[in-house]
């Protein structure tokens, strides 16, 4: 695929997205895929957890909870990708995090995006300054800034970069026994 394909709005729409050679600003693993089309919902409880001191705990329940239905806007959009490295731990995202990327949204300042760089995917903040240009920012202060051309070009250029999608939220294992085996 050209990476002028990247710019294209019905690439965006059916999932297709610009790939090199060079694993240099690699980040996210794999292909991202889409979501279930089927919502899976689980149970949902009546009473909020607290962060602070303790409750009384309450055997109640409030129906189903679906992911999907509950995080998701744009599901025919939304697509899921793993997070390879750690250039982005200062805002929270960690290696094998799964994030969930909606590529209907236009990138703007301050969002964490998946993008394309010479043909190749990584995840960074997109920071546009007041000049107008814009860089890729790692939240790891031992990854260096991506600078990219302007900033009413960010979705596709002759330098092979675009903004393949926004970052919609992040799921973040908290026990590794519960991971589905790959």
């Amino acid at each position: 695929m050209s990476d002028s394909a990247c710019s294209n709005d019905s690439a965006h729409r059916n999932g297709s997205v610009c790939l090199g050679s060079s694993t240099e600003t690699r980040s996210v693993r794999g292909l991202p895929r889409p979501l279930s089309p089927a919502p899976r919902p689980v149970p949902h409880a009546l009473e909020a957890v607290h962060a602070g001191f303790p409750s009384v705990a309450q055997d109640y329940f409030n129906g189903d909870f679906s992911l999907d239905e509950n995080l998701i806007a744009h599901p025919d959009t939304t697509f899921a990708v793993t997070v390879a490295g750690d250039s982005m731990t200062g805002c929270g995202i960690f290696d094998g995090d799964i994030l969930l990327v909606d590529r209907s949204l236009t990138p703007q300042n301050h969002d964490v995006v998946i993008a394309a760089v010479n043909g190749e995917l990584t995840v960074k903040r997109l920071l546009i300054r007041a000049d107008g240009m814009s860089v890729l920012h790692p939240e790891n202060p031992s990854y260096p800034d991506i600078a990219l051309p302007r900033a009413d070009d960010i979705d596709g250029d002759a330098d092979g970069t675009c903004m393949w999608g926004v970052v919609i939220g992040n799921y973040h294992w908290q026990c590794s026994r519960a991971q589905p085996k790959a």
